[in-house]
């Protein structure tokens, strides 16, 4: 599922389940509408919907609407609205209302409902108007641009691929202590601004501005391209703000240019960033980053996230009269003028006065738009990246302490419902990703280690039904050695680096640590720091059952700059460990 700005933001990111909904101020007597938002944006909706619901505001003269909001990030939402809404597994009701943070998802929507037979969004040619807009960039800390030549110099997807595939990376550019080449980008079957990252790279490896089809995406000069670009990256998330929670904890200890050379996310977030804002909250105020970012827009063409105000089919008549309401609240000024304090340009596309001064936006500025591509292409869009996606080396750490054999949901163990969501995640790595697997307990006789290889590292082409068949039949007992084994794990991958890979611990525990021959948390953590990215591996928490340390966790994100996922709701492990392998 990424702070001098520390001091009001957290320094690492948690997943944890948190609808944020603005039911506490529901309208009584009025039409219920429930939206559901893209996140970076869900706090303000939220905080819109609160605004809107203490109006007083009647439409058709006597009728009045109660608006909540949800938070799922797009691709999440798009997924649940085909595959049938599910108020548990995402996080609120079945909404009437959606607000993907772009109209791509839209496109994916329909093409994949016309293979299921089942409309779950607006047919095409329906108008789809905006309640905001951000164009896709990629932002740079502001040494790293001018070193490339910002302001005279622009910027484009080439030139990430140049930069990724120099091996003097920026030694290139003078600064060799910056090291290789390396941007955050967000995971594209999950995230708009990866999605649209994508998109853009596929046009850029074109030389096309429109009508890209699924012939373009096959040329061998295509797929080495975007190949070339994949391999750049540091890592994948669900959330961009993950990155910027990270690079922002590098700022505070002075060491911005020592995380990542770039971002790829929407406009947006580069002002949040630059005003010590990671979150999305308006409430926050942050300070300000030494080093602020610089938002590039691609040379080679970009796409504008329009932040699209969809109205579901499954909307009564009622419903569609009430949604109608609070679109015209949000398109007023007032509310618009809200957008823009958050770094959003108004739903026509034009940038407010503060974000044009922030950004230092050139006067005039023209954006070179490329065509969002049909829904068919989009799908082949993410069919290629999986293929071409930088690839992994993951070492997957279970507990199994005595207490994993407690009932967690329904009438199955806590073990035995980790065993099943981490044989589901196998799925989402690619046969050419590599795993290892370790199981941990505690106190061994005669001095032996409290952690068990029980995989060496594999392809998982060559050993996926091998790690199921070993999933499945382990077993628990003993206690909890947790800062031994984290500090094992990351010595383990250290020695095996592969610098062409995102190299990774996933580590489940239920429990603290139980070990009295390693009790030392300040030595594990200065053990973990991921200063170093030249050899630094990322360790991704998952704190399973209301007995987790999550606080440990935590500081283990945020000291090997990775992110700590709350699962202490033990029905939640399916979809936190996919939130999880999206890292990858």
């Amino acid at each position: 599922m990424i702070v001098g700005l520390i001091a009001v933001v957290v320094t690492y990111v948690v997943l944890r389940r948190d609808p944020g909904e603005a039911g506490a101020d529901k309208r009584a007597g009025c039409e219920p509408i429930e939206v559901s938002s893209s996140t970076e944006k869900a706090d303000l909706m939220i905080e819109l919907a609160r605004r809107y619901n203490a109006s007083d505001t009647l439409y058709g003269g006597k009728r009045c609407a109660s608006v909540t909001v949800h938070r799922l990030t797009s691709g999440a939402a798009a997924e649940a609205l085909g595959s049938g809404w599910d108020e548990q597994r995402d996080g609120g009701p079945a909404p009437q209302v959606w607000t993907p943070t772009a109209s791509l998802w839209l496109q994916l929507a329909r093409h994949r409902e016309t293979a299921g037979g089942k409309q779950v969004v607006p047919a095409a040619g329906t108008r789809m108007p905006s309640i905001a807009q951000s164009p896709l960039v990629i932002s740079m800390p502001k040494p790293m641009a001018e070193a490339f030549g910002w302001p005279n110099r622009e910027f484009g997807w080439s030139d990430v691929l140049a930069l990724a595939s120099d091996p003097q990376g920026w030694g290139r550019y003078g600064h060799p202590e910056w090291g290789r080449f390396s941007f955050g980008k967000d995971n594209p079957h999950r995230s708009t601004s990866g999605l649209a990252a994508t998109v853009a790279t596929y046009y850029a490896a074109t030389g096309l501005s429109r009508e890209l089809t699924a012939a373009d995406l096959t040329q061998p000069n295509v797929i080495n391209f975007v190949r070339g670009v994949e391999a750049g990256v540091l890592h994948y998330t669900d959330d961009a703000v993950k990155f910027l929670a990270n690079l922002a904890e590098a700022d505070a200890k002075g060491a911005a240019m020592s995380y990542v050379s770039a971002v790829v996310h929407q406009e947006q977030l580069t002002f949040l960033y630059n005003k010590g804002n990671t979150t999305g909250d308006p409430k926050v105020k942050g300070k300000a980053p030494t080093v602020p970012l610089v938002p590039m827009v691609p040379r080679d063409g970009t796409l504008m996230l329009d932040h699209p105000y969809v109205v579901l089919p499954s909307a009564s008549d009622a419903q569609r009269e009430a949604a109608a309401d609070f679109l015209a609240f949000l398109q007023q000024p007032d509310q618009q003028a809200a957008f823009a304090t958050m770094g959003f340009r108004d739903h026509q596309g034009n940038a407010g006065p503060e974000l044009t001064q922030t950004l230092q936006i050139p006067a005039g500025q023209k954006l070179s738009l490329i065509q969002s591509p049909v829904g068919e292409v989009l799908d082949k869009i993410l069919a290629g990246w999986d293929d071409l996606r930088k690839k992994a080396r993951v070492l997957l750490v279970l507990d199994v302490s005595g207490s994993m054999k407690e009932t967690a949901a329904g009438d199955i163990s806590k073990l035995e419902a980790a065993k099943n969501a981490a044989i589901a995640s196998l799925d989402l790595l690619h046969p050419d990703d590599e795993v290892a697997l370790w199981t941990f307990s505690g106190q061994r006789p005669n001095g032996a280690q409290p952690y068990t290889e029980r995989l060496p590292t594999s392809r998982i082409r060559d050993a996926k039904q091998q790690l199921i068949g070993i999933i499945r039949a382990l077993s628990a007992d003993g206690g909890t050695a947790l800062y031994h084994t984290t500090r094992a794990a990351d010595l383990y991958m250290r020695e095996r680096l592969d610098a062409d890979r995102i190299n990774a611990v996933v580590l489940l525990t239920d429990g603290h640590n139980e070990y009295p021959a390693d009790n030392d948390q300040a030595k594990l953590l200065r053990d973990l720091d991921g200063s170093p990215l030249e050899n630094s591996v990322r360790i991704f928490g998952i704190a399973f059952g209301e007995e987790a340390d999550l606080d440990t966790l935590e500081k283990i994100a945020k000291v090997s700059r990775a992110a700590a996922y709350d699962a202490r709701d033990p029905a939640s492990v399916d979809k936190i460990f996919s939130s999880v392998l999206s890292n990858f």
